[in-house]
């Protein structure tokens, strides 16, 4: 009797092991796909860290954190308000002036997406205003300009694919700078989402800047996966960067690494 209490209490074990490791996969593979999302229905602080090498034509380096908290807010039963900020660090090296260095805050951007709660055939889309502010601490890390603008997304959710692109446009509204603002971003990408929470992403980001016809963007190949570290869940990823375009400040190539802190309801 007490060999078979012994083998059923380990049955027991392995069977609750077996399914908290389930359950724990089904939570990574769902906050995976809802990372794929960016108005999606979860709190998360990602902490994108981008590495860029031979910076203009002074093969300068760059470095930018960019820290971009995600809230999104229930306003009633049908629609969501989701604020993305962007708060970028930087440090440079040789990019304005040989031997040059500057290190600060630049300038910030607020995006407001109002998303409809239901999804529809996998349809996904969100619209609002977008926002630039001269929070540069440092001249040659801002433009001194308020900038406004409208900001959509629209993307398919199929299976473990999430794909879609956002694009936003800005002018400028006032501010010291001398620079003028007519700029399009266009950045459109596709995610594959696995069972056991990791993904794989291939994106690009593009700006054009009708004033002075210059284009400049990159292309970049992305791995990351969710991960439990104590109490709290996080996503850890990162990839090449590769540059193409006429802007004469573009980079060779980078490196982006992602460390996203999640808040899932």
């Amino acid at each position: 009797m007490k060999k078979i209490t012994i083998i059923l209490s380990l049955l027991l074990l392995l069977t609750n092991n077996i399914y908290s490791q389930t359950q724990a996969a089904a939570s990574a593979e769902a906050l995976a796909k809802q990372l794929a999302n960016p108005v999606a229905a979860l709190i998360s602080v990602p902490f994108q860290n981008n590495y860029d090498f031979n910076v203009g034509p002074l093969n300068g380096l760059k470095y930018t954190l960019n820290i971009q908290p995600v809230i999104p807010i229930s306003i009633g039963e049908k629609w969501n308000m989701i604020s993305r900020t962007i708060i970028p660090i930087t440090f440079q090296k040789d990019v304005t002036l040989d031997g040059e260095t500057e290190f600060g805050l630049g300038d910030i951007v607020q995006s407001i997406f109002f998303s409809p709660k239901e999804v529809k055939n996998g349809l996904v889309w969100g619209v609002g205003p977008i926002f630039l502010l001269p929070t540069a601490t440092d001249d040659a890390l801002g433009i001194k300009k308020w900038a406004a603008g409208p900001n959509a997304l629209v993307l398919k959710l199929q299976g473990q694919w999430t794909y879609g692109a956002l694009v936003n446009h800005m002018w400028d509204i006032g501010g010291s700078g001398s620079a003028e603002v007519n700029a399009t971003f266009f950045q459109p990408f596709a995610t594959y989402a696995t069972p056991t929470g990791a993904s794989f992403t291939i994106a690009s980001e593009n700006t054009q800047s009708w004033n002075n016809d210059i284009f400049g963007g990159f292309i970049g190949a992305y791995y990351a996966k969710v991960i439990t570290v104590g109490k709290f869940m996080m996503q850890v990823g990162g990839g090449p960067k590769v540059y193409y375009g006429n802007n004469p400040f573009n980079p060779g190539w980078g490196f982006r690494l992602n460390v996203i802190s999640l808040f899932p309801k």
